[in-house]
């Protein structure tokens, strides 16, 4: 794969094919559409997503030309309880839910009971990303 080739999340790929994201998940998973795995999430080359469609893309259908931010953040909260973390957990998917973003915030939360600690991966545009961070951090805030 070439370093400067354009990549699709899922989600861009089916919007782009009309499809169910559950469906172009399958298709990766069956090996009909090659991916690369980053993190939890999938991208795919438009290539490979004009050889899944025999060359047959929808109008329109370009790769990006825009530049494209994302960024990664890793929350930790150390030091809390399990009904603390799901009150997080809760928070942080209502208010991303809500969301009506062009592009998608992908965010995924865990608890470790061992450590007493939740983290919360969130993935996304960088202002996006910063909501999410300082909800959190406002949230852990307003507990001490």
């Amino acid at each position: 794969m070439m370093s400067n080739e354009t990549l699709y999340s899922t989600d861009e790929v089916a919007a782009l094919l009309d499809l169910h994201v559950r469906t172009v998940r399958g298709y990766v998973r069956d090996g009909r559409l090659p991916a690369v795995r980053i993190g939890k999430q999938y991208r795919i080359a438009h290539a490979d997503v004009v050889a899944l469609t025999g060359g047959r893309l929808p109008p329109g259908s370009a790769p990006r030309t825009d530049p494209r931010v994302e960024v990664t953040s890793v929350v930790t909260v150390d030091g809390i309880d399990e009904p603390t973390s799901a009150r997080i957990v809760t928070l942080v998917t209502g208010a991303t839910a809500s969301r009506r973003d062009e592009d998608v915030l992908h965010v995924q939360c865990s608890y470790d009971p061992d450590r007493r600690t939740a983290r919360i991966v969130v993935i996304g545009r960088p202002d996006a990303t910063a909501t999410v961070v300082e909800l959190v951090s406002s949230f852990v805030g307003s507990l001490a």
